[in-house]
């Protein structure tokens, strides 16, 4: 990616002003130093790779038995992650459906909505993916763009953003209603990590696709988007449909922590619960009050 000039922006951090250009090579000090504690993360190193592997391993293996009892029994299995731009939504779909079987686990990434799209009821492109019978569908992104991205960068009028946030709750009772195993999933970074990891995909060859211009134009807008993830997890975690926060500096303790709660939330055949393990309560809480 080359832009012929700078992309320098003035950022405001822990209440001290900083400027940061996404194309200059070097990471900056501040960013470095600062962005595996950044967002009161709870852990001062991140989780050692063999440990990480081994339990992935075992976790993987209880994911393989829950499909064969999907499969078994009919039923069906819905999970969204959301949260900010690398936030790590892409990487813990990954390690959930590594050795699940593709036929009956599938991940949807919808564009932007095509011109028929946008003139449908808002939910319809979400609810053409959702799962028949013994299959497990992993959305990376849904619906609630509408209640973070669209109302930050102006995709959607205020009209539309207080519809939806009044609607969902009842939208998705339905959907547990009838039957699907619903899980709704916030990764959340700390300021200075989002920078580090946007820095890396600029800077990598092998990840630069990944930086789009909605991460560049999202750098200076923070503040909005928090102001946007608190109302959206104060007013759409329900009983029903419940939002796991995860705090996902830490890729891996956030994808061990995900893969957990899924498991842990169904009573499928052959569970080991000890090779699952427990949620790891300073990484997964639940709703508002557990977000950064």
């Amino acid at each position: 990616m080359s832009t012929g000039e700078s992309r320098t922006v003035d950022l405001k951090i822990g209440g001290k002003k900083r400027q940061f250009d996404i194309d200059n090579p070097t990471l900056p000090d501040w960013v470095e130093d600062n962005a595996l504690a950044s967002g009161g993360y709870p852990y001062e190193d991140k989780l050692n790779r063999d440990k990480y592997e081994k339990q992935l391993e075992k976790l993987q293996i209880e994911l393989v038995k829950m499909q064969f009892w999907l499969q078994a029994t009919g039923k069906r299995l819905m999970a969204l992650f959301e949260g900010r731009d690398a936030a790590g939504k892409g990487g813990t779909i990954f390690s959930i459906r590594s050795y699940l079987n593709p036929r009956t686990a599938r991940v949807v990434a919808l564009t932007k909505p095509t011109e028929t799209e946008a003139g449908q009821w808002y939910y319809q492109r979400y609810a053409d993916h959702f799962p028949t019978k013994g299959e497990i569908v992993l959305y990376d992104r849904s619906w609630y763009n509408r209640a973070v991205v669209e109302p930050v960068m102006g995709f959607c009028t205020p009209a539309q953003y207080d519809s939806f946030m009044k609607v969902t709750p009842k939208f998705e009772k339905l959907l547990v209603e009838d039957g699907i195993h619903f899980f709704k999933f916030w990764l959340d970074i700390g300021q200075e990590m989002q920078l580090k990891r946007f820095h890396d995909r600029r800077h990598d060859p092998l990840k630069i696709w990944k930086l789009s211009p909605m991460d560049i134009a999202a750098l200076t807008k923070w503040d909005q988007y928090t102001e946007k993830r608190n109302r959206m997890l104060e007013e759409t975690h329900t009983k029903d449909a419940p939002w796991a926060v995860l705090l996902a500096n830490d890729k891996r303790r956030s994808r061990l922590n995900a893969i957990r709660h899924i498991l842990l939330s169904l009573d499928y055949e052959g569970k080991d619960k000890e090779a699952i393990g427990e949620i790891d309560d300073k990484i997964l809480g639940f709703g508002h009050k557990f977000a950064k």
